[in-house]
Formats: structure tokens, C-alpha cells, sequence
């Protein structure tokens, strides 16, 4: 209860950023005390200045380097089921407003002002990760909260990330509420793709990509194309219904590829999509000496930078795809490159792609440089939290 709410003070001058609306207090900015460090994580606090200013009430978590995450500038407010309802009501009138079709990104974090939340709705089914130990405290409440705002049919707990680790918290998987039907689907540009909400990476969906993948999905009719980490086919099978001549998948996980075959047959273009389990720079490689070139190349590989002691061994990487798979892009033909790297900004990525084309030898012109899609809103004070690139490149 708000009465019993431990206090957390800033040391002098750390307010600043908070002051001007910040989302989050770094443990170096707060006067850790031995009544802080006893607190649990996830604990509801109220935030003071140096001054005993009062900022809000936040999520407190002393082992993490972000210890506080604000919630709300009233630092007696209740985070409850109704705080939580709230902000769902909230982020659904967005999402309804900006989608025809219940399959989106429904909470984004922050951005949505429910700290360390993520959930993504498919029609029936909502998927969640709880990324801070706050929100692993709310998990009943957010059940309740999701149950009167959506009132899906299933809610799945995907509690499996690397955020969590960061946080001091245990990885699970489970099913929360309701049940599952017998095959999950996404309805997307035309397509139907099954999906595993319990098993598939993240939440078993990008939706981030959605509109790359539209833009792309358009130049498609009649093309040749190849789809490198093609994961579930998201980006190859929607250029297959929209009238692509042939789409080739290559990834390294077999049962993405499984899921990407049965998404070719049910959205009815088996008899153009084929799948290829290989290893993709190899499997450039291999294209690059056989002479054989696509009208389009897609390359949407996972985070090459997974921290900051990543950036020069990605970029080396970044640059070695955008030239090799340039040289596998036929004359006049488009590539996609994309990259999701938190820790390699846009301007970074746009110079290793540039490299990388002058290595193929190749010239063309950028029609598109974008990042994700609105439902993936960002924090107008966390504008690094972009980490989704992506560069379509038409080449001569």
C-alpha cells in the first residue's frame, strides 16, 4: 500500500534527466543506503531528489543497473490491476486506430508507460514478457488487467529473455490463462503463418518488420527472390502472394523452416517457395560462385551485437553481407538489409552497408531507410531505443 511505500532519494545534481521525464534512474544516481539495498526487486517506491523533491513513484530494483523505472508522477498512486488496465486501454485504442486486424504489437514497454512490458497480440492470443521484476511482481494483476481490457482466449507468459537475466530473474514458459487453439496463426499481407507462442523465438512473431515487409512485398510481382534468415518465411512468403515468380528461404533452424513450409501451403503458394537449411554466408558463398543472382535479396539477421564489445566484430559483419549479397543481387535489382543490434546506431549501419556495396562494386540509391512499425512506439526521451534498421537499396 501507498502508506507503507519505501522512499528512494537521488544523489545531488541526478535529477536532471528524471526532471525532464526520463523513464529511468541508473543505481550510480541513487543514494544506495543499506535500507535501498534491502528492499526486494520489483518493490513500488516513492522517488525524492537530493532536495526531497518529490518525482513520482517507480519500480526499484538495487542489483540492476537500471534501479528505478518510473511509473507515475504521483508518488502515492496505486500500480495495480486498475493502473495496469489503464495503460492497456490506453495502448489498445492506439493499436485499433492504427490496424484493421488484432495482430500487433499491443504494449511496447516504456513507450507505453508499463516499464519492462511487452505483449503481442495475435487475433485470440496475447503473448507476454515481463523484462523488469516489477512487472514479474504484477504478473497476477496484468493477467487480471489483460483478461478486462482484451479478454483473450489465452494468455502465454513468455518470461524467457535475456532482459530478465539482467534483472536477478528466472527464465520460464508457460500458459497462464485460457487455452491455445490447435494451430496458432498470423494473418499478415495476405498470408497465413502458424506460429509457436510457447516455443518460437521471442514471442513467436516480428511484428516490427511489418511494414519493411509490406514495402518489399509490393516490388515483388514477377521477381526472383531469395530470403536469407528467413526464420518463419515472414518476409519471403508475403513477396510469394503477392506474385513473386520464386521466393527462396534459407535459414539454420529447422523447425523455423518447418513452420515457413507450412505457411508456404496455407497461404497457397507452396509451388514457389522452396527452403533450404544452410548457414547463410556460407550459402552466399556458394551463390556468388555459381554465378546465380535474385531480382531481390532479403537478409534480416539476428542481433550480430548483442553488447558493446560486439560493435566491431558486427559491423565487420554487416559490411560483409551487404557486399555479398550485392554481388548475388542481379543488375537492377533490390536488397534489403536489416539489422536488429541495439548497440549499432542507424548512421553506423548505414556506412557498413555503404562499404559494403563499394566492396561488390556495385552503385544504386536508398529507397527506403526505416525502422520499425508504430506499434512499436518509442519513449520521446529514449529515442536509442530504436533498434530495429533496415536499408532497401535498388542497384544499379
Amino acid at each position: 500500500m501507498p502508506d507503507t511505500r519505501p522512499t528512494i532519494r537521488l544523489r545531488k545534481r541526478a535529477a536532471g534527466r528524471a526532471l525532464m521525464g526520463h523513464p529511468w534512474v541508473f543505481s550510480n544516481e541513487i543514494e544506495m543506503a543499506a535500507e535501498a539495498k534491502a528492499i526486494a526487486p520489483g518493490t513500488v517506491v516513492r522517488v525524492e531528489t537530493h532536495e526531497g523533491e518529490p518525482l513520482g513513484c517507480a519500480f526499484f530494483n538495487p542489483h540492476s543497473l537500471i534501479a528505478l523505472r518510473l511509473l507515475d508522477g504521483d508518488g502515492e498512486r496505486a500500480i495495480d490491476a486498475g493502473f495496469l488496465a489503464e495503460h492497456l486501454a490506453t495502448a489498445l485504442a492506439w493499436r485499433e486506430r492504427l490496424y484493421d486486424a488484432p495482430y500487433y504489437r499491443l504494449v511496447h514497454a516504456e513507450a507505453d508507460g508499463l516499464p519492462g512490458l511487452v505483449v503481442d497480440r495475435f487475433g485470440d492470443v496475447v503473448v507476454v514478457q515481463c523484462n523488469s521484476a516489477g512487472m514479474d511482481r504484477l504478473e497476477a494483476e496484468l493477467v487480471a488487467a489483460l483478461t478486462q481490457v482484451v479478454n483473450p482466449a489465452a494468455i502465454v507468459l513468455r518470461n524467457d529473455s535475456s532482459a530478465r537475466t539482467q534483472e536477478g530473474l528466472e527464465q520460464t514458459v508457460r500458459l497462464a490463462a485460457g487455452a491455445l487453439p490447435q494451430t496458432p496463426t498470423v494473418a499478415e499481407g495476405g498470408a497465413l503463418f502458424p506460429f509457436d507462442p510457447l516455443g518460437g523465438q521471442k514471442t513467436g512473431w516480428f511484428f516490427d518488420h511489418r511494414d519493411n515487409r509490406a514495402f518489399m512485398a509490393r516490388l515483388a510481382p514477377g521477381q526472383r527472390v531469395l530470403d536469407l534468415y528467413s526464420h518463419t518465411g515472414g518476409f519471403g512468403i508475403q513477396c510469394a502472394v503477392a506474385g513473386a515468380a520464386q521466393v527462396d528461404l534459407i535459414d539454420r533452424a529447422n523447425p523455423a523452416l518447418l513452420l515457413a513450409e507450412k505457411a508456404a501451403e496455407m497461404s497457397g503458394v507452396a509451388d514457389r517457395v522452396t527452403m533450404r537449411k544452410a548457414d547463410v554466408f556460407a550459402a552466399l558463398e556458394h551463390l556468388i560462385k555459381t554465378g546465380t543472382t535474385y531480382d531481390m535479396v532479403i537478409c534480416d539477421p539476428p542481433a550480430f551485437a548483442k553488447s558493446k564489445k560486439d560493435v566491431g566484430a558486427a559491423s565487420r559483419a554487416y559490411r560483409k553481407l551487404a557486399r555479398d549479397a550485392a554481388r548475388v543481387t542481379a543488375p537492377g535489382g533490390v536488397m534489403l538489409l536489416a539489422s536488429c543490434s541495439y548497440h549499432i546506431d542507424p548512421v553506423s549501419f548505414a556506412q557498413q552497408t555503404a562499404r559494403g556495396l563499394s566492396s561488390a562494386g556495385r552503385l544504386g540509391r536508398v529507397l527506403r531507410s526505416a525502422g520499425a512499425g508504430p506499434d512499436h512506439p518509442l519513449h520521446p526521451m529514449l529515442p536509442e531505443s530504436a533498434y530495429l534498421k533496415a536499408e532497401v537499396i535498388a542497384l544499379d
